[in-house]
């Protein structure tokens, strides 16, 4: 990927053809309407308009201009909703990043994206510091939001003139890079253009009955490509009310379906197992709601009849990073009778079946067996960041995206996901990749060998497990294990069990066979 983004300033009164003015637009259709109410303070399509262009113009002062990376690290807050839309609308590109992350790994991204700038929210400033002092995020430093100082994100804005000539923004210049654990252990960063977003949010208002009157409640994480894409983006392009939620709390959640009177809600698996099992869930009113929508995972049918009973259906899918993320859609008209099914392609998206695995060959038709899943639209990706060998690697001859899982379609083309070749664990909604944890595992003295795999949770979906060989004289426990990689990896991705043994299955060339050591648990906790 270039350095510059292929921005060009606007001539006459063209506006930019991206993602960047979408809010300016409701502003001048809906200008009074709530776009965004949070903390119990509602902010109009006209205001949050100003302030994007405030923070274009802060931006654009300290130095950041097009093809330019700013890094976002905060838990959800209007901040970032400004920061996306100022950010692009100077023709630089976002960099959201998972607040759930060590502090290494966040500085792997911060200077893998060449980040100038980090916008971070008060609490979580810390962690965008470079570990031997400083700011990680490049020569513009940090502006912090909830710093009440002259230099904090308020000050900024309240003495910056509004933007006047935003950078023209094409459908292919890129508008986010987004970090996906890699297979081989080291992030990835995705480009996403201000095409592939828009596209996606066309297939969510042609997929799911989104409307202007929608109240959406947020509670899942802006910085997951599910969350901003599934979720944030179609809203605002409707001209709908987004209800921000800071983090997901279950009982805070339910009070705020009741108060604010939200009309969809949007999750994984364990966010509605977890609100279903809240002690508010009998007696909160949730009348208003009128849409669910669940990616990451199959809703559990204990989970999908508890909803049911309260009168409400799911509508699932299938996606991923690469693909903005939405691949598939299971409309809740047919979420009990084709129950596991992510569902059909989106509207404006192509799935297909490789009838080998491979990428090439034979491809599977409907209800003719099982093959690798591959993806092809305008919502696919562009590629990773500074890794042209990898994004040759992610795509077929012929041009389609290899997701690295397997499925079948049945006759009515319903997508159902079997088995992942990429060896991923979705714990929790988070993605986790087991060679990123390997080889953590192996950097810690005495570990000889490392695999893990994903068991059973019943309130997480699956968490990670793992299995090591141990130097003669070497002692490893799971306390010992969860110290040695607190500060290597996130929380989620540290295995929550660990087994030792004398040596791992190994194929004849010398490949750690994953499905024997899965079988073996599986048979032990019969």
């Amino acid at each position: 990927m270039p350095e510059s983004s292929g921005a060009q300033a606007p001539t006459g009164p063209t506006q930019p053809a991206g993602i960047a003015r979408w809010v300016h637009r409701r502003a001048v259709s809906v200008a009074e309407h709530p776009a965004i109410v949070f903390r119990g303070e509602e902010l109009s399509y006209r205001e949050l308009a100003d302030r994007i262009d405030r923070l274009g113009t802060v931006l654009r002062e300290r130095g950041v201009g097009p093809g330019d990376r700013v890094a976002y690290l905060g838990n959800n807050h209007p901040s970032f909703v400004e920061a996306l839309f100022a950010v692009t609308s100077i023709g630089a590109i976002l960099v959201p990043l998972n607040t759930r992350l060590s502090r290494g790994e966040l500085a792997y991204m911060l200077e893998d994206s060449g980040s100038l700038l980090l916008i971070a929210t008060d609490e979580l400033a810390a962690a965008g510091e470079a570990p031997a002092g400083g700011s990680a995020a490049g020569t513009l430093g940090m502006l912090v939001v909830g710093d009440d100082g002259a230099e904090g994100y308020e000050a900024a804005i309240a003495a910056a003139d509004p933007l006047t000539d935003p950078v023209r923004t094409g459908l292919d210049d890129a508008a986010l890079i987004i970090y996906t654990s890699g297979t081989t252990g080291q992030p990835k960063g995705a480009i996403l253009t201000h095409g592939n977003l828009t596209w996606n949010a066309l297939n969510v208002l042609a997929d799911y009955d989104v409307v202007s009157t929608d109240r959406a409640l947020m509670i899942s994480p802006l910085f997951h490509v599910a969350s901003l894409g599934m979720g944030l983006l179609p809203v605002l392009l409707k001209g709908a009310t987004v209800l921000l939620q800071e983090r997901f709390v279950p009982n805070e959640a339910l009070e705020a379906i009741e108060r604010l009177r939200a009309t969809t809600v949007s999750g994984v698996p364990t966010t509605y197992q977890l609100l279903a099992e809240s002690p508010r869930w009998s007696s909160t009113d949730i009348s208003s709601l009128r849409l669910l929508t669940c990616g990451g995972s199959a809703v559990p049918t204990r989970v999908r009849e508890a909803w049911e009973a309260r009168g409400l259906a799911f509508s699932g899918g299938y996606g991923m990073t690469e693909s903005s993320p939405g691949a598939t859609m299971l409309p809740a008209a047919h979420s009990v009778r084709k129950a596991g099914s992510s569902g059909l392609p989106h509207f404006f998206t192509d799935v297909r079946l490789a009838g080998d695995g491979s990428g090439a060959g034979h491809v599977s038709g409907l209800g003719q067996g099982s093959g690798e899943i591959e993806v092809r639209g305008p919502n696919v990706f562009a590629g990773y960041w500074q890794a042209p060998e990898k994004t040759r690697d992610a795509f077929t001859a012929d041009g389609w995206l290899r997701t690295g899982d397997i499925g079948s379609m049945d006759e009515d083309g319903f997508l159902t996901i079997e088995d992942r070749l990429k060896d991923m664990i979705i714990s929790g909604g988070e993605n986790v990749y087991s060679a990123e944890v390997e080889l953590a595992l192996l950097a810690i003295e005495g570990v000889t060998g490392a695999a893990v795999i994903g068991i059973p949770h019943e309130t997480w979906g699956e968490v990670p497990h793992a299995v090591v060989t141990l130097a003669e004289g070497a002692v490893l426990d799971a306390e010992l294990m969860v110290a040695a990689l607190s500060e290597r990896l996130a929380r989620y991705k540290v295995p929550r069990s660990l087994e030792v043994v004398d040596e791992l299955p190994r194929t004849a060339s010398g490949k750690v066979q994953k499905q024997v050591l899965r079988d073996r648990y599986r048979d032990a906790s019969d």
